[in-house]
């Protein structure tokens, strides 16, 4: 694998991807959480997605582990897997690519098309998931601040989706530090989504994709 793509990318980005044997030696610091389906992961210069290529892959495989005889559990935990990945990317092409690389992954994974349901509630998932912006302004592209999809499966077929601002959620280790003076309060009294969607299901979260904005949610 090429660790860089140009030397004037190098100098002006610092852009150098990181080798497969040292992402694994990497991920098998935290081996444990590398291969729980619901563990969430954040890659804050995600490239190509190095890194969460092989998060998902991990995941994937403790899926089928878990649910693999039961292809409802199966798809439905898959794609809880890839809601628990997010990344960031500076540069356009990278973050295009990372996308692309990880839906193929799952795409793979699932023996999915381009035209099933679970396919493109991957694809809108990924694309809410991972933000072509800067991770060190917490901005988008569009000087935007960079807000975060958390999601949950409720069992049944249904996904629930809360909305979070990066900015908000650095904050969380400092509030939590022993000795703070928001140390004895809960997280939940902290930080709030800003916004909560009703419960969707695969189809309704692939619909997304020609509907635009999923209906039903609220502030």
């Amino acid at each position: 694998m090429n660790l860089i793509k140009s030397r004037k990318r190098v100098t002006d980005h610092g852009e150098v991807f990181t080798p497969t044997w040292l992402v694994d030696a990497m991920l098998d610091l935290v081996k444990d959480e590398s291969e729980r389906i619901d563990s969430r992961f954040l890659e804050p210069a995600c490239g190509s997605g190095n890194f969460i290529v092989k998060v998902l892959q991990r995941k994937l495989a403790a899926v089928e582990c878990k649910f693999g005889k039961s292809d409802f559990e199966k798809q439905h935990y898959a794609l809880l897997a890839l809601m628990c990945i997010y990344g960031i990317e500076l540069l356009a092409d990278n973050i295009t690519e990372c996308r692309e690389n990880m839906l193929e992954i799952f795409a793979d994974y699932l023996n999915v098309q381009e035209s099933d349901d679970i396919y493109r509630a991957a694809s809108y998932v990924l694309s809410q998931n991972l933000v072509h912006g800067d991770a060190l302004t917490m901005c988008t592209s569009r000087n935007e601040p960079i807000t975060f999809a958390e999601w949950g499966y409720l069992g049944k077929g249904k996904f629930q989706r809360r909305d979070f601002r990066f900015d908000t959620l650095t904050h969380s280790s400092a509030y939590s530090q022993e000795g703070s003076l928001f140390a004895h309060l809960g997280k939940h009294e902290i930080f709030t989504p800003t916004k909560t969607y009703s419960p969707m299901t695969v189809k309704e979260l692939a619909s997304v994709l020609v509907n635009g904005a999923p209906k039903g949610s609220y502030d």
